[in-house]
């Protein structure tokens, strides 16, 4: 199945991603209107929305992955899960920087520990932690089943971000359906679903590089190694 993906994601995203980013990029500069409340600053939503719900659905697809991983221990299912992470970070630091921007022009601080910013950076250090123990124990064999625990134990903690601004007290808003600010106007959220889908099919085009990339490099290890066996006098 992954390898089905991962062939098909090669064709048909790098055909669907760059139209789409150019459309909703004409659209956020071109098209939307100023919030009334929030003002130019809003438009920074156009790319930190995106950007934080596909790197939840790419921790999400790690979750799902490493529990297959450990159950067959087939090695595409941990490349799927690798790259899926590799991905969600670079997009949840996007969250993170636009956030902090946004947050500076709103609230006059980079940062404040609100309920919803402080479970977003959890969830940063626990995929942070994922690619560290990935890059140092490389060659430990035991590495990839305790990264797919802490992709797993990551993924639990995705709900919990989500719904942080419903079962918490704070000051990060609601982006939809929100009279008072934020993205209310048709024409902000026809352009918000458009970023949604150039982000949806710029992390699906990543991950099958990403995956490839990984499979790419195990089999060069692997033949490094027989030759190097090979090389080794009898």
């Amino acid at each position: 199945m992954v390898d089905f993906l991962q062939r098909w994601f090669l064709r048909i995203a790098p055909l669907v991603t760059a139209p789409l980013m150019l459309i909703s990029l004409l659209g956020v500069f071109a098209w939307v209107p100023t919030d009334k409340t929030l003002g130019l600053s809003q438009r920074i939503f156009y790319f930190h929305v995106p950007a934080a719900s596909m790197c939840f659905l790419a921790f999400a697809v790690a979750g799902v992955t490493s529990i297959v991983f450990l159950r067959t221990r087939g090695e595409i299912w941990d490349h799927a899960a690798n790259a899926a992470i590799s991905v969600g970070m670079v997009l949840a630091t996007i969250v993170l920087v636009t956030g902090s921007i946004w947050a500076h022009t709103a609230w006059g601080t980079w940062w404040t520990w609100d309920a919803r910013l402080t479970t977003f950076l959890v969830l940063w250090l626990v995929y942070a932690a994922y690619l560290l123990l990935r890059n140092l124990a490389r060659d430990n064999d035991m590495a990839p089943r305790y990264a797919a625990v802490l992709a797993i134990t990551g993924g639990i903690n995705v709900p919990l971000v989500m719904m942080a601004t419903r079962l918490f007290r704070t000051m990060h808003p609601q982006v939809i359906g929100n009279p008072e600010g934020g993205i209310s106007d048709p024409r902000m959220i026809t352009t918000l679903m458009l970023a949604m889908g150039a982000y949806l099919t710029l992390f699906v085009w990543l991950w099958a590089l990403k995956v490839a990339a990984l499979r790419l490099e195990n089999t060069v290890n692997r033949l490094s190694e027989d030759s190097y066996e090979r090389s080794l006098p009898s």
